[in-house]
């Protein structure tokens, strides 16, 4: 890829859909769960774009445009125990190649204003046990497990 020029934190739009996809896909690579994975582009115009989207995705382009370097894709839990949302990260991740530009950074910095101008309570996500790289850099910001909360799931 030669020399990374980066470009600002902005939403996704319905042009980047096919290398968003290829962002997600690389990151259900990484974590194990490729074989499932059933996004498509369509899916992500549908659901990401418009007055009703179900979840909001901020990508980081590289400073022509051309290709998105990381991505991170948020949805909202309306209101909880204290009348306030939670945003959850469902998926922050970065090109290989485009690792130590501080796209992370920028991108989890960008979800904290989000929450901060939702007003939530929180912001919160899972990190793949074993990924102490991923640990080191939520821990970097300030963040730490929940102690309290165990994830459960009902496959169906």
């Amino acid at each position: 890829m030669g020399t990374i020029s980066v470009g600002e934190v902005r939403e996704f739009r319905e042009q980047d859909a096919s290398q968003l996809l290829e962002l997600m896909r690389g990151l259900a690579e990484f974590e194990g769960y490729i074989d499932d994975f059933a996004v498509s582009e369509s899916d992500l115009i549908a659901n990401g774009l418009g007055e009703n989207r179900r979840f909001q995705a901020f990508v980081v382009p590289d400073e022509v445009e051309t290709q998105l370097l990381g991505m991170a894709v948020t949805y909202i839990i309306p209101w909880t125990y204290d009348l306030r949302p939670v945003v959850v990260l469902k998926e922050l991740f970065v090109r290989k190649e485009a690792r130590q530009h501080h796209i992370g950074h920028a991108l989890f910095d960008r979800v904290v204003d989000l929450a901060k101008a939702r007003k939530a309570s929180k912001v919160q996500w899972t990190v793949l046990r074993g990924n102490a790289a991923a640990v080191n850099f939520y821990q970097s910001h300030g963040a730490r497990p929940d102690y309290i909360w165990e994830t459960w799931q009902l496959p169906l």
